[in-house]
């Protein structure tokens, strides 16, 4: 499984500053070939308390708190890897929608991001702010795509033709 490293530098002894954990994160999971998932932090209040940690446990879809956050580190493989065919004139199979409003950068490799009128080639160095829209991430290349998300808990809205 992969590893991933994860700091966090929040705690305080003394009244100084301490670097609390540096450790490779514990949860990491693969809910299908190749799609390795590692949910790094949750918030469930804003303001945020920034003496605790919500421990949560990963899931293939994120279940964001109400009134919190969610950080996640997503590796998505190739579409042919996971054996996903998106036939033309229908919508891609790994369609959904959240309640939320997202900040993703892509570390590396290439993904599209699939609305329903229109897709865009996203690479490495590319930023998203995905506001809860229908949406697919579809990964045509012979490579993984690495990708930062946090989720913000948002109000769904309603836009009127």
């Amino acid at each position: 499984m992969k590893t991933i490293p994860r700091r966090i530098v929040t705690g305080v002894r003394n009244g100084k500053s301490i670097i609390e954990k540096d450790a490779l994160v514990a949860n990491v999971s693969e809910h299908f070939p190749g799609l390795i998932i590692s949910d790094i932090w949750s918030t469930d209040s804003m303001p945020v308390r920034l003496n605790e940690e919500k421990v949560i446990e990963n899931t293939a879809f994120p279940h964001t708190p109400q009134n919190g956050s969610y950080f996640r580190y997503v590796q998505i493989p190739p579409d042919a890897s996971l054996g996903i065919v998106a036939a033309e004139g229908e919508p891609h199979p790994l369609m959904h929608q959240t309640d939320t409003l997202d900040y993703i950068v892509i570390l590396s490799g290439e993904i599209y991001l699939i609305v329903d009128e229109g897709e865009t080639l996203l690479q490495a160095g590319d930023i998203v702010v995905q506001r809860g829209t229908n949406h697919a991430w579809s990964n045509r290349s012979d490579l993984p795509c690495i990708q930062l998300a946090i989720l913000l808990d948002a109000f769904r809205f309603q836009i009127l033709d």
